[in-house]
């Protein structure tokens, strides 16, 4: 049996609520900002979003030194749930890290959900990022190499054979490795984590 909990088994709540730092981890288009803020919500923790601290303005890439060092002092608090992948930065982000939580949703879902949120965001022309002034617009999406559609489909196969290792490699002892595969399944994990958090105070 993998070492992730399948959420056909049930979920250890009161391992739950005692879980600070969270990693959430996934493919684009696989609804890591969205479940990250929502979980961090149901656990009363930070929400920290590894895009804001990487892209500066115009589309700037943070440099690797200075990354780097945006995401030690990011994660030197004991209590954050961090949002994203860069796996160069892991053993950085996963000194302190509890539990890894892995969106690893089906090809088409995830890309037809980047499609959707790629639209909808350049039709808006909102800020993605405060400060940084970076906004979709649908030539970026749709007809430049740097679509994060073409990243999406590109990346998917690569992602899930990457994660299937750190999961496999990883101490069950130190980090809680949890694969949710379906919208079901992360719901179910939201509620979860609410019930987890009201029993932690009823008691």
């Amino acid at each position: 049996m993998s070492r992730a909990d399948s959420m056909t088994l049930e979920i250890d709540l009161s391992r739950l609520a005692r879980i600070l730092p969270v990693n959430v981890i996934g493919t684009s288009g696989s609804g890591k900002s969205t479940f990250s803020r929502r979980l961090a919500d149901a656990l009363r923790l930070p929400h920290v979003e590894m895009d804001r601290l990487f892209w500066g303005p115009n589309w700037k890439e943070c440099p690797a030194p200075k990354f780097f060092k945006k995401i030690e002092a990011a994660t030197r608090e004991e209590e954050w749930v961090l949002d994203g992948n860069y796996t160069r930065t892991t053993a950085i982000k996963w000194e302190r890290v509890q539990l890894v939580v892995w969106l690893d949703l089906p090809f088409w879902r995830t890309v037809w959900r980047v499609t959707g949120r790629s639209f909808s965001r350049a039709l808006s022309g909102s800020e993605l990022w405060p400060g940084t002034g970076n906004r979709e617009t649908l030539a970026r999406a749709f007809l430049s190499r740097d679509s994060v559609i073409l990243w999406a489909m590109t990346t998917h196969g690569r992602h899930r054979r990457e994660y299937s290792l750190l999961m496999d490699v990883a101490d069950p002892d130190q980090v809680w490795f949890v694969r949710l595969r379906s919208p079901r399944e992360v719901e179910g994990f939201l509620r979860a984590a609410r019930e987890a958090m009201s029993s932690a105070q009823s008691t």
